[in-house]
């Protein structure tokens, strides 16, 4: 229904968040442009901007006249996202994923030696052979998907310095041992999007992981999918993927993060 059919008050409220799209659109705009991009009469757009101007939400340069937003709108987004929860809304898509797969699905963060990944959520897969996990377990780095993932999105220096510091135990015969051994694989992780354990923490299990990114695009945590070897299809790797993908862009997203990099193309 467009707008013009849509109850007065409903209609002024779509003009309003039109013109804030607008105005977001570009650092300055005058009121003609603003107008236009809005869909909206200048009179009506002018009317709108001098009550967000009184409210604090729009500036107007004396000069040229033109329209600004304020940080007033950042700052009631910075407090909305204060009161979001990573486990709460990574809930709701490991969910989606245990009953896509019905394999276990893990969400894991550093800890803080950033040696180790915690386990901060799991759900457990549904069939009677799988991996054996619990919450608060802490793994090393370095053999398994969530912690070469969250190396992959983290300063180049830094991840020298954590592997510089990390003794490195096989446990199995696919444990990366060298620093050098990790570091090789993570341009590969960046670019794909995807890290993968191959059963490098624990014989017969492999895992794939992507990233979760904070609202400043920084990667706090990472989100897993784990098979037995005996159920991994490697012709279903794409599907695993985009799973994932679809997974760590809405759990971004929820965390105020929209350009999630990688998609199910």
């Amino acid at each position: 229904m467009a707008a013009s059919q849509k109850p007065d008050n409903v209609a002024a409220v779509m003009k309003v968040f039109a013109i804030l799209e607008g105005l977001a659109a570009q650092p300055s705009i005058g009121l003609s442009e603003l107008s236009q991009r809005s869909l909206t009469s200048k009179s009506t757009a002018y009317r709108f901007l001098q009550t967000m101007k009184e409210l604090g939400y729009v500036s107007q340069e004396e000069e040229s006249e033109k329209y600004a937003l304020t940080f007033k709108l950042f700052e009631l987004g910075g407090a909305a996202l204060e009161h979001v929860e990573l486990i709460p809304l990574a809930n709701v898509e490991m969910r989606k994923l245990s009953e896509q797969t019905h394999e276990a699905i893990h969400l894991g963060a550093l800890d803080e030696d950033s040696q180790h990944i915690v386990y901060l959520h799991k759900y457990d897969s549904q069939f009677n052979l799988c991996m054996n996990s619990r919450v608060g377990r802490r793994s090393p780095v370095y053999s398994t998907s969530m912690g070469k993932t969250l190396l992959a999105w983290m300063d180049d220096d830094r991840v020298r310095e954590i592997l510089a510091n990390t003794h490195f135990i096989a446990r199995t015969r696919y444990t990366l041992t060298s620093a050098q051994q990790v570091l090789d694989e993570l341009p590969g992780i960046r670019q794909e999007g995807v890290a993968e354990d191959r059963e490098e923490a624990e014989l017969g299990v492999r895992c794939l992981s992507v990233p979760v990114f904070d609202r400043f695009g920084q990667a706090i945590a990472a989100l897993s999918l784990s098979f037995p070897v005996v159920r991994y299809d490697e012709q279903k790797r794409d599907e695993y993927m985009a799973l994932l993908f679809d997974a760590g862009r809405r759990i971004s997203s929820g965390l105020g993060f929209y350009d999630y990099p990688f998609s199910r193309s």
